[in-house]
């Protein structure tokens, strides 16, 4: 399968550059008769967006999406659903200078040598975030298809940015409040010193990274397929495909290391007639398989590579060192952008395994 495509029985197929005319996505798999049109798609595209406040880049796109093929009459048809949004606020000229000078943190070196800088450069090309919105034209589809067939829930937000945590566990009620303010967190105490944080990087010309988190409810038992595409591996690598994350943890994640068996170990126990667990650090899969537990996974996203400061690094033509620093219009932190991006792997992956397993009622 090419590496473009994400999913065994719900498959997603990205395409576009950054600063190509255009950028979209193929859903192929999702069950006839779901009632669907651009407005169950754009509402999630206008969530992840830029230019909507001054801690993200200022790239004016409206993002808007065009259902081609794959629904007729106001439901889908089985046919593969094709989707195109069209770039209108390209600056390439931004990146006439990176032809030959590598941007530090950045593809541009490795994805020179392998496509004998054939490779499409500007704005990153294949390899930008702005190809995460072709994530979210699939998963909006996904997202919605899991509600109907399953009342599958997924909600993801910040928890920290740069050294900022959280202060307040959120809470079930909590989660309304998710896109009320620009860091996309449901604690509304953390949220203004977050924002200084951001601010404060993009002012000396750097950049922040930070942590989402996501938990998905209402899960049936026995989701996934071990062992190498376990629910675990098969989110794990799509939420890698977001550019800039550099971590994913399930459950406890790592600090499970600092722990006993007894004191990890999720304990079985019977309420309301429905076997569960008294806690929940396997984060609700065991053995690649869903237990009926929420979903809770973490996201760890690096600081935006592209950074206004001068920085070393190399002239590839010459062959000689060099300075740089980025021009261009630059988020100084991804992570407000991302809840809907990871929603929407986490909601793509989930309903490719309901698929698969035969969990997946039908949609009529």
């Amino acid at each position: 399968m090419s590496t473009n495509s994400l999913g065994s029985r719900l498959v997603l197929t990205s395409f576009g550059e950054s600063h190509g005319k255009c950028i979209g996505a193929v859903l192929d798999g999702c069950p006839a008769g779901l009632e669907l049109d651009e407005n169950d798609i754009q509402p999630m595209l206008n969530l992840r967006k830029p230019g909507q406040y001054a801690i993200s880049t200022q790239r004016q796109e409206d993002d808007l999406v065009s259902i081609i093929s794959g629904v007729f009459r106001g439901y889908t048809t089985g046919a593969p659903i094709a989707m195109v949004i069209w770039n209108k606020d390209q600056r390439s000229g931004d990146y006439d200078n990176l032809i030959t000078k590598m941007r530090p943190g950045h593809s541009d070196y490795p994805a020179s040598v392998k496509y004998k800088q054939f490779n499409d450069f500007r704005g990153g090309g294949r390899f930008s975030g702005r190809l995460t919105a072709t994530y979210v034209l699939g998963g909006s589809i996904a997202r919605k298809l899991l509600q109907i067939t399953l009342r599958i829930e997924t909600n993801s937000y910040t928890i920290q940015i740069g050294n900022i945590k959280i202060k307040n566990n959120p809470t079930k009620n909590m989660m309304n409040s998710i896109y009320s303010n620009e860091i996309r967190c449901p604690d509304q105490e953390s949220v203004d010193d977050m924002i200084t944080a951001i601010k404060s990087a993009k002012k000396s010309g750097d950049s922040v990274g930070g942590i989402i988190e996501s938990i998905t409810v209402n899960l049936p038992v026995g989701l996934g397929s071990p062992i190498f595409n376990s629910l675990e591996s098969d989110l794990s690598k799509a939420l890698y495909s977001i550019p800039s994350v550099k971590g994913v943890e399930f459950g406890s994640g790592f600090a499970a290391s600092n722990k006993f068996g007894s004191q990890n170990n999720d304990e079985f126990v019977i309420e309301n007639n429905k076997i569960t667990t008294t806690t929940n650090n396997s984060g609700g899969i065991l053995g690649g398989l869903s237990i009926g537990t929420p979903i809770i996974v973490r996201i760890a996203f690096k600081p935006t590579s592209s950074i206004g400061k001068i920085q070393n690094t190399v002239d590839i033509d010459k062959k000689q060192n060099t300075k740089l620093g980025i021009k261009g219009r630059h988020d100084p932190c991804v992570v407000p952008r991302a809840p809907p991006i990871v929603d929407s792997l986490v909601s793509l992956t989930l309903a490719d395994h309901a698929l698969q397993g035969g969990f997946l009622k039908p949609v009529i």
